[in-house]
């Protein structure tokens, strides 16, 4: 482990690859989410299975919302994969809403472009 709470880059590997159980990657994520790693995180909650594990689908929920509301396509992306979901055209409209007033240029981009293929 690279410190007491987070396994460092090929721990985390390993830990992913192999037969992880549903408990302990809850408990890796939520140590990265009580350090603001979200990205980190939701690896760990996908290996939660968050069909069978409604903490780990819940919190996936919470960070879309996070997502949305800092304007942050790839971890909308990312928890939105692990949950199976297609974010919805109005969804990407809000989240690229929010990526201008953060002024994450790219992201509004992204999100733009996300909206545009859903309503296409």
């Amino acid at each position: 482990m690279a410190d007491s709470k987070h396994p460092d880059p090929l721990s985390r590997r390993l830990l992913l690859d192999g037969d992880l159980e549903s408990s302990k990657a809850l408990a890796i994520a939520k140590a990265y989410l009580e350090d603001d790693r979200e990205v980190e995180a939701v690896d760990f909650l996908a290996a939660a299975d968050p069909a069978s594990n409604d903490e780990a689908k819940r919190t996936l929920h919470e960070l879309q919302k996070s997502a949305v509301e800092h304007g942050d396509v790839f971890l909308m992306r990312s928890a939105s994969a692990a949950l199976g979901e297609d974010p919805s055209t109005e969804t990407w409209r809000v989240l690229a809403e929010s990526a201008a007033n953060a002024g994450r240029p790219m992201d509004v981009e992204s999100a733009e472009r996300l909206a545009a293929v859903n309503a296409g």
